[in-house]
């Protein structure tokens, strides 16, 4: 045990598979534990490095061996699949994460505290809200216009169409009326629910000074920059481009033969934030015109020229630097956005 420096670790739900080298690169652990017997055997351990794919339960086992000096380094999952040999098992997983670890050049996920993760946790449950309110209304208007029961897109006209429903003089049958009645109460309870999250993201929203901060930028409301705030690390970034790669905002890049060729956007990374920032920037997009403030020249001369959403997914990759450079250097936005419109 005394030889070991690294020790990767592929976690699952039970048994936990561990790959250990030494200062040479040489495996001398490879050894299955189950979850009971896994703090315990790195309590034991002399420190070592213990790198890991990043995720929510990772955060949680870095902080536990961080107690005990371990220095444990958390890679993004789509780091370590490229290190991944041949085959998809346990033993072939845990050794791609210690290659993927050994790299001089590779990423890492700086471990979250309690409080962090805590804090996200009522945005993740407001995202799971909204997709099953989605959900529940989209099967709402389906079975609804299986009657002939039609009324308009969005959430205020639910109101309308519930009533509908319960007119007798519209031929809905009793049984199908009891029934899309339930389904109304069901999304009623989650706009409940969904209402009080806002509540309280709002006060979380104003107790965070880097959330206000980023709230100034056109397109970025409380969610995303509370979203922001509390799941990215702007230290982990080299620059704003490499943060709007990070986000997949960023075009593929297909050349060969010092002929340079960019395709579309990657849609590699962090997915939920890629579709905030794409959202605030249609919002942004909606209604840009010129003299309004949130519609600068640069904007306004590419809508002329390209597709409303071609334009919010480039707005989206402006917006990411600028939240990138704010976070960085903990400026306002008004002097990130001079500087921004110099360099264009």
């Amino acid at each position: 045990m005394t030889e070991l420096t690294r020790v990767a670790v592929d976690t699952s739900k039970s048994v936990f598979t561990l790959h250990g080298v030494d200062a040479q690169d040489r495996p001398v652990l490879r050894r299955n534990l189950k979850r009971g017997e896994f703090v315990a055997f790195f309590e034991k351990l002399a420190p070592v490095e213990v790198a890991m794919e990043a995720c929510g339960g990772s955060h949680h086992w870095g902080r536990m061996l961080t107690k005990y000096g371990h220095r444990v380094r958390l890679i993004p999952a789509q780091y370590v699949k490229p290190f991944v040999k041949r085959g998809k098992n346990d033993r072939a997983d845990a050794l791609a994460i210690s290659e993927a670890a050994g790299r001089p050049d590779m990423h890492f996920v700086p471990v979250k505290t309690v409080e962090m993760q805590a804090q996200a946790v009522q945005l993740r449950l407001r995202e799971m809200l909204v997709a099953q309110r989605t959900a529940l209304i989209n099967a709402l208007r389906g079975h609804a216009a299986e009657f002939g029961v039609i009324a308009p897109k969005g959430t205020p006209n639910l109101a309308a169409l519930l009533a509908a429903i319960a007119d007798e003089a519209r031929g809905v049958p009793l049984l199908a009326r009891q029934n899309l009645a339930l389904l109304g109460d069901t999304i009623r309870q989650h706009d409940a629910q969904i209402a009080e999250l806002d509540k309280n993201l709002a006060k979380q929203h104003k107790k965070d000074a880097q959330s206000r901060r980023l709230a100034a930028i056109p397109g970025v409301g409380p969610i995303i920059a509370l979203t922001m705030s509390l799941t990215v690390d702007a230290k982990q970034f080299e620059s704003g481009r490499h943060f709007a790669a990070w986000l997949g905002l960023t075009p593929k890049d297909k050349s060969t033969g010092g002929r340079q060729t960019l395709g579309r956007i990657s849609k590699a990374g962090n997915e939920r934030l890629r579709s905030l920032l794409v959202s605030g920037a249609m919002s942004v997009v909606k209604v840009a015109q010129p003299g309004r403030k949130c519609a600068s020249a640069w904007l306004l001369k590419l809508l002329e020229r390209k597709p409303r959403k071609v334009a919010a997914v480039a707005l989206a990759n402006k917006m990411a630097r600028i939240i990138w450079a704010m976070m960085a250097t903990g400026s306002t936005y008004r002097s990130v956005l001079a500087d921004a419109l110099k360099a264009a």
